[in-house]
């Protein structure tokens, strides 16, 4: 934050990643072993939020990509102290790159063609997913029930991350094989 604050135009040169691993895929040899899984890099320039609608603004839409709506159920709008310990960067995204890696287990072909191999070693995907376990009150809280904005999130999330991560787990069914390896 203090170095954004220093930086000319066009701003602070920044790099932005992150990454999610869907599944573990086994396969026949520890050579080829993987990951599913989603990740991006994003290049840019960022610089500090000082108009007051704006950082409010962003801490709004910050506050509901954590849980939808959260933001309308809390103290808001946040106090003096709280705006100003609290800094925003916006970031001018120059370029990107994003990779995915679905499916199932890709295995070298003598390996393919070693029944003894095949008959000995389990290879799949191990699907894995983000689960939200059941809210637990804070020491403070008297409210008797867990809003429905909160559990309902809980609920939608679980679901669709294991979705996402089983389907993952089934992208590129196996080629089915001839008695002499050949694709058919």
């Amino acid at each position: 934050m203090n170095l954004s604050r220093s930086s000319n135009s066009p701003g602070l040169p920044v790099c932005i990643a992150a990454s999610k691993v869907d599944g573990l895929v086994l396969t026949l040899t520890p050579n080829s072993h993987n990951y599913n899984y989603r990740s991006a890099v994003l290049f840019g320039h960022a610089t500090l939020v000082t108009a007051i609608d704006e950082k409010l603004w962003a801490m709004e839409l910050i506050t509901n990509s954590v849980v939808p709506d959260r933001w309308k159920h809390t103290r808001v709008p946040p106090n003096a102290a709280e705006m100003q310990s609290t800094q925003i960067l916006k970031v001018k995204i120059d370029s990107g790159s994003a990779k995915v890696r679905e499916g199932v287990p890709n295995d070298e072909m003598c390996d393919l063609g070693d029944q003894s191999v095949l008959d000995a070693v389990w290879t799949g995907v191990l699907p894995l997913s983000e689960q939200f376990g059941e809210p637990v009150p804070g020491p403070y809280n008297i409210v008797k029930d867990v809003p429905e904005h909160v559990t309902g999130y809980k609920e939608k999330m679980n679901k669709m991350n294991w979705e996402y991560s089983e389907a993952a787990a089934r992208k590129d069914a196996p080629v089915k094989r001839k008695e002499n390896g050949d694709e058919e």
